[in-house]
């Protein structure tokens, strides 16, 4: 008796999981309607996920509205485009021009509002060991990949409000686990408080907010080149003291640990990022998270979840020890 009622419960729970996924499945594929009256601004158009994105959205037939930081990447774009694609130079740690942005978009859409905005501008470095950074070093990418997706999504949110829209802000893995120093990770946690903060307080609204968390592909912002150029600017700034602490071959083991990373984990496949943020703009039941990408599902995601300590000493097996670690 106590058999038959084990099983049936076994039966029971295994029934519902089997449910509870056909369910999401479903609810995960429905679409919106009436996307070719939609607009939606990308920032950092230039190259990468926003150029790519900017693509994709148009041969959806979105209305794209695409900023780009130089005249160059917005010829560009607009040549490998279609017609209903359009671009305006901005730079986000420019609060003018993302004014300016703002009530160019506002001519643009009219009316209908802005169903989305994604915020996908930023870069990374300098990166590297934190005793290396000066205060302007941290500064330099939390003023692009923090203060300018805050100023971005209160500028527009005007806009998004009316059209009961999308913001989709991309973070990172490296926004779940801070495995580097500089202002990299310091601003994709910061990111995902923000948005965090942000969808509990306008969910009221019927406004989505989606955080994209990459993990590594090869953009620009993991090229090797400017990386290792930032390394040795970075050596070459610190006092012969701090220099002598960590050893003279310190560096070239450092460069060689980066280069073993970025050439192992990084993913070719730009469009596993942009197929998120196309679900996260044309889903009608969006996802509040993502995490595009093997390693950030296989390894920082489930890393993200583990004691300090787990972290702490892979961190310590891979990197050099400093000569004079004691």
């Amino acid at each position: 008796m106590f058999s038959f009622r084990e099983n049936a419960w076994s039966y029971i729970s295994a029934t519902f999981v089997v449910l509870w996924i056909i369910v999401w499945l479903y609810r995960d594929s429905l679409q919106i309607e009436d996307i070719s009256n939609k607009y939606v601004f990308v920032t950092g158009c230039d190259s990468g996920f926003g150029n790519l994105l900017c693509k994709k959205l148009d041969r959806r037939g979105f209305r794209v509205l695409a900023g780009c930081l130089t005249e160059k990447g917005a010829d560009d774009l607009k040549r490998a485009a279609g017609p209903y694609l359009k671009t305006i130079l901005l730079d986000v740690t420019n609060q003018d021009s993302i004014q300016k942005a703002m009530e160019w978009t506002k001519t643009e859409v009219d009316d209908k509002g802005l169903w989305g905005i994604v915020n996908n501008a930023g870069c990374s470095l300098p990166m590297g060991p934190s005793e290396w950074m000066r205060v302007e070093d941290f500064h330099r990418t939390l003023k692009v990949n923090m203060n300018g997706v805050i100023a971005m999504t209160m500028t527009f949110l005007p806009l998004i409000k009316k059209a009961r829209g999308r913001i989709v802000n991309v973070a990172s893995v490296l926004g779940r686990v801070a495995a580097n120093g500089g202002g990299y990770c310091i601003s994709k946690f910061a990111v995902e408080s923000f948005s965090d903060c942000l969808r509990r307080d306008i969910n009221y609204f019927g406004i989505n907010v989606c955080i994209i968390e990459p993990g590594f592909f090869k953009t620009a912002v993991t090229s090797l080149e400017p990386l290792e150029k930032e390394l040795h600017r970075l050596w070459n700034q610190l006092s012969p003291e701090v220099q002598a602490s960590y050893g003279d071959k310190y560096l070239d083991k450092y460069i060689k640990v980066q280069r073993l990373i970025m050439n192992g984990i990084c993913d070719t496949d730009l469009t596993k990022v942009t197929s998120c943020m196309e679900h996260a703009l044309t889903a009608a039941h969006p996802r509040t998270r993502y995490s595009p990408g093997w390693d950030a599902k296989l390894l920082w995601i489930p890393l993200s979840y583990m004691p300090s300590c787990v972290v702490d000493i892979g961190l310590k097996l891979v990197l050099p020890r400093p000569s004079k670690s004691v």
